[in-house]
């Protein structure tokens, strides 16, 4: 069986039947999200979307990412650390190309239909674009593939991908929704008593601040506020490969609509907190946020946010929550837990590669943390 594939640098040139084969199976590859990309990516983005053929048949779709360096400051905060860290990636990396998407987590890079086309050929036929691309459109200091569980780890023991360094990073917190949670009443009753306790106490010190869902209007209308919220957010973290720009919100919720879910928290008519979400058939992706530093802290914003998250799917019986690999410890106390990522990196200099492993590791640091058990 011989396969081919076609690189497009815009939505409209997919072929029209990508949806059907590709995007109804998740969302993060469908044509409505690949509209939001192509509106409100990063400025410091660029991307690509390969078709896979079997004849003229369509058998699997990709996502493929630029990322500049250059073009953005990657680390936030001013101190030895994170300076020693801008060095190594303007020196090192100055583009990356990504296979995947590195505004979520997750595998969301590709799908082959594998009853037309084995797992293991759709990944060599996925290391073939990504070569294609490097010689004809763009090429990078990096490439990585990113985010896979341990398990799909054999399918890159070709001796093609000899080359990549294999790495793991910060772990995916994700919520499996019991069946015997019907309701979120359901859910709290097998916290213990001690965790049980924390979520009263968390829902008391919400009083006074109301909860609203968004719709586009609202979103139009509090798109400011929701940048300011969120770069609240986004500077206070160590490490950041780029940001949103400001109307992000809005194309999503007009391209992605009732799949893409907006709440507000306002106090006295104010909005001080919000949080998004992604419903990709039975998953619940959880998305960016903001809130005002002061408020959260007295409020305890961002935890009634994960118990509010979690309500919205136990209530609308979705089978997991992810939560991604920030904040690990608090949002173990609702009960996600740890699953172990893996990725694949390969520097273009053949010299710098043979360290690629120790300049990661120095730019991706692992936290220590305590993940806690709740329930009983």
């Amino acid at each position: 069986m011989s396969y081919t594939f076609q690189i497009f640098s815009s939505v409209k040139e997919l072929p029209t039947d990508w949806n059907k084969v590709i995007g109804q199976q998740n969302i993060m590859l469908s044509v409505e999200y690949f509209h939001v990309l192509e509106e409100s990516k990063p400025k410091n983005m660029k991307c690509f979307f390969v078709g896979f053929y079997s004849g003229k048949d369509l058998i699997g779709g990709a996502l493929f990412q630029y990322l500049s360096f250059i073009e953005h400051k990657t680390f936030q905060k001013d101190d030895v650390l994170c300076s020693f860290r801008n060095f190594l990636s303007k020196k090192f990396s100055k583009d990356v190309m990504i296979l995947g998407n590195n505004m979520l987590t997750g595998q969301n890079g590709f799908y082959f239909d594998t009853s037309k086309v084995p797992t293991d050929k759709a990944i060599l036929l996925l290391n073939e674009a990504a070569k294609n691309l490097q010689e004809k459109y763009r090429k990078s200091s990096l490439i990585i593939f990113k985010d896979y569980q341990k398990a799909f780890l054999k399918n890159f023991e070709e001796e093609k991908f000899k080359a990549f360094f294999r790495f793991s990073v910060q772990p995916n917190m994700i919520l499996n929704i019991k069946p015997e949670w019907i309701t979120f009443k359901n859910y709290a009753d097998d916290f213990s008593k001690k965790y049980q306790a924390r979520l009263k106490s968390a829902k008391r010190k919400l009083e006074g601040i109301q909860k609203i869902e968004l719709d586009l209007d609202d979103v139009k209308t509090y798109q400011k506020e929701m940048n300011i919220l969120y770069q609240n957010v986004a500077e206070n973290a160590p490490f950041n490969t780029f940001f949103l720009t400001d109307y992000h919100f809005k194309y999503m919720k007009m391209y992605l609509a009732e799949n893409f879910k907006v709440f507000g928290y306002f106090l006295n008519e104010k909005l001080i907190g919000f949080y998004t979400l992604i419903l990709n058939n039975q998953d619940i992706d959880t998305y960016f946020l903001g809130y005002d530093k002061e408020i959260q802290k007295e409020k305890q914003i961002y935890l009634n946010m994960l118990f509010d998250m979690t309500e919205f799917g136990i209530s609308n019986h979705f089978k997991r929550i992810i939560f991604g690999r920030t904040a690990l410890e608090i949002k173990s106390t609702i009960g996600a837990e740890p699953v172990e990522i893996f990725g694949l990196i390969k520097h273009s200099n053949k010299a710098v590669n043979l360290f690629t492993g120790k300049i990661f590791s120095s730019l991706n640091p692992k936290y220590d943390w305590v993940q806690r058990k709740p329930f009983k």
